[in-house]
């Protein structure tokens, strides 16, 4: 029997890549050079592809990194001189906090509970430090399924207009509408939403966040060898990389960009949100789980993670998997007592509806 992953990442294949795998070996892309034209190309389709799924202005990047976590490291090394700022509740948001600090920078934080969310308008009481230079929002974090909602990241930022903001949108995209014309940065893996094989990140910056880094190196600042942002552009204007990148999910990545958009972006949202209601739908109806996020704002639409008040998170999880679903354990500590279900574009409704059934039999 074959099996259905609904984890949230690495996670289910989309549906098209095995197709697009086939294509792969047949051009022998694992073999070619990456300073060859045809590897210029394949980088180029990728990049129109995102520009046109993701509405990527030209004063936007694409820039190729080995995972998200690595963004974490380039875009502080690169854009923070002395002070960051984070919106942390969760072990991801929690990280991007802790890597600014293991690099020396004077991180300030506003944490909120795990399973909680935030608003445009709590964050202003609280206040965005006045010497920060950097806002790290997790839109979407994995570990909890709380999302923040694009309107509130967009009116962030325009009340905060001199200050650079980055978007972790590692779990979300392409779901997420973030507008590129007002965010600087944001990132995302490819093994989550996309459907694809783990082993590629994906940096979206623009010339702002470039002319800062390239300040702090004038400045004497370390911002990287290889990977620092300046390099990564000089070689992203020619479609090169400064190293041998992942060419073979790069060549995934643009054909699965450009089956999303066949699709069309806002029908990939609106079964996104369909299937999600019949998660959450369920949830809150059966009494043994509950959603594990409160207030259904900041519930994400990707990440759907539910506390199991009856049994075992175990015993839920061997019960989908006999039945040829994989879902997803909760993260870290809360492991014994919550379950965590992607809600990706590669599976259909059909197979959610199907995943509901089994869950619902006692």
């Amino acid at each position: 029997m074959r099996n259905t992953y609904f984890t949230p990442g690495p996670a289910e294949l989309y549906p098209t890549v095995e197709q697009h795998v086939r294509s792969a070996l047949e051009e022998q892309i694992g073999s070619i050079s990456h300073r060859s034209a045809q590897f210029r190309k394949i980088y180029q389709h990728a990049d129109e592809q995102l520009r046109t799924l993701l509405n990527v202005p030209k004063t936007h990047a694409i820039l190729l990194t080995g995972s998200a976590t690595e963004v974490w490291e380039r875009v502080l090394m690169n854009c923070v001189e002395h002070e960051s700022f984070h919106l942390v509740n969760g072990a991801f948001s929690q990280k991007f906090y802790d890597f600014a600090l293991e690099l020396g920078r004077y991180a300030h934080r506003f944490e909120k509970a795990p399973g909680e969310g935030f608003d445009y308008g709590e964050i202003m009481e609280h206040g965005v430090p006045d010497y920060a230079e950097l806002v790290c929002v997790t839109v979407n974090e994995t570990a909890t399924g709380a999302q923040m909602r694009a309107v509130d990241v967009h009116k962030l930022k325009r009340s905060h207009r001199s200050k650079l903001f980055c978007v972790d949108m590692v779990s979300s995209a392409p779901y997420h509408d973030i507008d590129f014309e007002l965010i600087d940065s944001a990132f995302f893996s490819v093994q989550k939403a996309f459907g694809m094989p783990a082993g590629l990140g994906v940096w979206i910056v623009n010339e702002k966040c470039l002319d800062k880094a390239e300040r702090l190196r004038r400045s004497d600042c370390s911002i990287g060898t290889y990977h620092s942002l300046p390099t990564l552009w000089k070689n992203y204007k020619n479609f090169e990389t400064p190293e041998t990148p992942n060419v073979w999910n790069l060549y995934l990545l643009g054909k699965v960009a450009e089956d999303f958009n066949r699709l069309g972006i806002e029908n990939l949202r609106k079964e996104t949100d369909a299937k999600a209601k019949l998660l959450y739908g369920f949830l809150e109806k059966d009494p043994r789980f509950e959603p594990a996020v409160l207030n259904p704002t900041h519930r994400s639409a990707t990440v759907v993670v539910a506390n199991v008040k009856t049994g075992k998170p175990a015993d839920v999880l061997e019960k989908a998997k006999k039945a040829g679903f994989i879902i997803g354990g909760g993260y870290g500590g809360a492991k014994d007592r919550q379950i965590r279900i992607a809600n990706f574009p590669a599976t259909s409704v059909d197979q959610v509806e199907r995943l509901v059934d089994v869950l619902k039999t006692k």
